[in-house]
């Protein structure tokens, strides 16, 4: 018998499809929901008898199964002692097709509270696997749910991956309960699973997203920001790949494979823009060359992916908290001071000096930060 099929593209109201799932996941059910990869079948964890049938489902001993979380926020209450490098990938990669599996401390956090089978169903040896789906059919789900859901992809270690609703119910017939309907999804394969540990990670299985693109993701961004991003930032930016490369060893453009990315913008640039006949030359003086530099108008994406940003006014600060408010963790004034970095356009090459000298010493004050 072949389980209840309902079509998300056909109801009259997906929330009434919608309720019917999830009252059907509130009652120890497996339903197989669609996601940005492929269909997976879900189960609440706080159902034991539910995960169980869902583990046999899945057919591979010793691998545990994925929480799907509503959203990048509540990463930290599963996973209370993630490193920066967890955090990094979190914010990055969700919503999206990335599982991130985490090798610590997940007994300190929220799985201190599933049913005792359960947890070793989801989180043995200390370490959880964590995904925020990018599908709406999940999210509607998640709204009406207390919890997380228990998921495994819709289909047994010899088929295929279940890239529309037909075959999650070809795959897996009886076994389930429930099928939301949604049609293809938009890869058609599985999600890439990332294990982290420390500062520290292993692509475990390629899927979506390549090891290039993880490789780019797991970078540290340093990100500078000044008004019009032709002198300030920009100096800032050669002066801080010119510091952070003799630290490590290595040459400027050699940075990103050492796993840093050093980027500048400003908060009222225009993109293309050159750097300052008088910027060049002071930060040539000291070693740096930005004579390659073109401007870019600040983005609110960049602004929250960056892992540092050092801004040269309190007025810069105050515009990027504003624009960002989760970001605020992050945005820090260059000066250690407190004080502005005062800018330089319009007045002689002196003024360009001083500038390139108060960040130069301020980047070198703030190194350890930046490698840490």
């Amino acid at each position: 018998m072949n389980p209840e099929v309902l079509d998300l593209r056909g109801a009259d109201d997906p929330r009434d499809t919608v309720h019917r799932a999830v009252e059907r996941l509130a009652h120890g059910g497996l339903v197989a929901i669609p996601t940005e990869t492929v269909y997976v079948v879900a189960a609440s964890p706080l159902v034991p008898a539910a995960v169980e049938r869902l583990a046999e489902l899945r057919g591979r001993p010793g691998q545990p199964l994925t929480l799907a979380i509503k959203a990048a926020g509540e990463a930290r209450d599963w996973v209370p002692g993630m490193s920066t490098l967890g955090r990094r990938l979190v914010r990055r990669c969700w919503p999206g097709p990335v599982t991130l599996v985490f090798n610590e401390t997940a007994s300190d956090g929220l799985a201190r509270q599933l049913p005792g089978s359960v947890r070793t169903w989801i989180c043995p040896s200390d370490s959880v696997g964590l995904r925020v789906p990018a599908h709406a059919a999940v999210a509607d789900c998640q709204r009406l749910l207390p919890w997380p859901l228990a998921i495994t992809a819709a289909n047994r270690d010899d088929q295929p991956p279940a890239a529309d609703g037909e075959q999650a119910v070809r795959n897996l017939g009886d076994a389930i309960d429930l099928v939301l309907d949604d049609g293809p999804c938009r890869y058609g394969q599985p999600s890439s699973v990332v294990r982290v540990s420390a500062d520290r990670w292993e692509l475990v299985r390629e899927g979506v997203v390549t090891e290039a693109a993880i490789k780019r993701l797991a970078r540290s961004i340093i990100l500078f920001v000044c008004t019009g991003n032709t002198c300030r930032s920009p100096m800032a930016e050669g002066l801080c790949k010119l510091l952070l490369a003799r630290n490590l060893a290595c040459k400027p453009d050699e940075l990103a494979a050492r796993g840093f990315e050093v980027m500048s913008a400003g908060v009222a640039a225009y993109d293309g823009g050159t750097a300052s006949r008088e910027a060049v030359e002071a930060a040539r003086e000291r070693g740096a060359d930005i004579t390659d530099h073109f401007s870019h108008s600040l983005s609110t994406e960049i602004l929250t992916q960056a892992d540092h940003v050092f801004a040269m006014t309190e007025s810069h600060v105050r515009q990027l908290v504003a624009w960002a408010p989760e970001a605020a963790g992050r945005i820090k004034l260059l000066r250690r001071d407190g004080g502005n970095v005062a800018d330089p356009v319009g007045l002689d090459l002196d003024a360009y000096r001083r500038a390139a000298q108060e960040i130069e010493e301020n980047l070198k004050l703030i190194m350890d930060e930046i490698l840490s």
